[in-house]
This record gives C-alpha cells, sequence and structure tokens, in this order.
C-alpha cells in the first residue's frame, strides 16, 4: 500500500514523503490516525501543491532574513553592569539582555535567535551569533564595560 505520510514516522519517513507500507500498518494505524493519507492522483497533485508552497514560502523567508543580517552586519551593543573585584560581573549578561539592548536601539530582535554557548561573566568585547534563518546567520558586537 503506497501512503503519503502527515508528519515524521521514526524508521518510515518524513512528512509529505511517498512511501510503501505493509496494508494492515497502513488500513489499522496510519491511516485511522490520519498519520497518512491514501496515495491517490488527487493527494499527489495536493502534496505537489503543498511543497511548491512551501518552497516559495521558505524563498520569502530567506530573503527577508538575508535583509536583516545586511542591516545587523554593523550592530555594536553596549551594556553596562556592576562589577567586583578582578573584573567580575555581579551577575551575568544573558541574550535577554542583549535582546533588550538590540532593542532599544531599535533593532526587533527574537531572545531565541540569539546564541550565546554559556552567559557571559566578565567585561570584555564578545561576538555574539544571530541565527535569523536555517541558512542565515549574522554576528553582532557585544560590549560589557562597567558602570
Amino acid at each position: 500500500m503506497k501512503v503519503i505520510l502527515r508528519e515524521d514516522i521514526d524508521n518510515l519517513g518524513k512528512s509529505g514523503e511517498l512511501v510503501t507500507v505493509k496494508d494492515g500498518f497502513g488500513r489499522n494505524f496510519l491511516l485511522p490516525r490520519k498519520k497518512a493519507v491514501l496515495a491517490s492522483e488527487q493527494n499527489l497533485r495536493q502534496l505537489e501543491h503543498e511543497k511548491s508552497v512551501q518552497t516559495a514560502r521558505n524563498a520569502k523567508l530567506k530573503g527577508a532574513a538575508d535583509e536583516q543580517a545586511k542591516k545587523l552586519g554593523n550592530v555594536k551593543v553596549t551594556i553596562k553592569r556592576k562589577v567586583g573585584e578582578q573584573d567580575k560581573l555581579f551577575g551575568s549578561v544573558t541574550v535577554l539582555d542583549i535582546a533588550e539592548a538590540l532593542a532599544s536601539q531599535g533593532q526587533q530582535v527574537d531572545r531565541r535567535q540569539l546564541h550565546l554557548a554559556e552567559p557571559i561573566k566578565s567585561l570584555g568585547s564578545y561576538d555574539v551569533e544571530l541565527r535569523l534563518h536555517r541558512e542565515v546567520t549574522a554576528k553582532i558586537k557585544v560590549d560589557v564595560v562597567a558602570e
């Protein structure tokens, strides 16, 4: 039996793939739980249409991410924090702090797009990666200075 998967299924395939399964598995598990549909002509045309729409949507999102990466390419953020001995911060600078600083400069960025290996705990200059799209990244410069 040939079916089109509607969601990812381990050891079988990803959403939108055309796969061949045993009749009982398709009839008793996949179809009643709406995890797949039969591979009819109409469903195959619908699948091709959905793939083309998804491709166009991804291209549009990537183009917008490229534009935003160009705008953010030369952005420099300065964050002031209180420090103790040996230039150690009281607390740390997190992605939320960086996102707020970018928002104050007029750059709207979701904090989940900022990737910091670990919170910043000392003064200095850091490069923070900003993942705008699966294929588009930008680097912003973050300076942490004493208050």
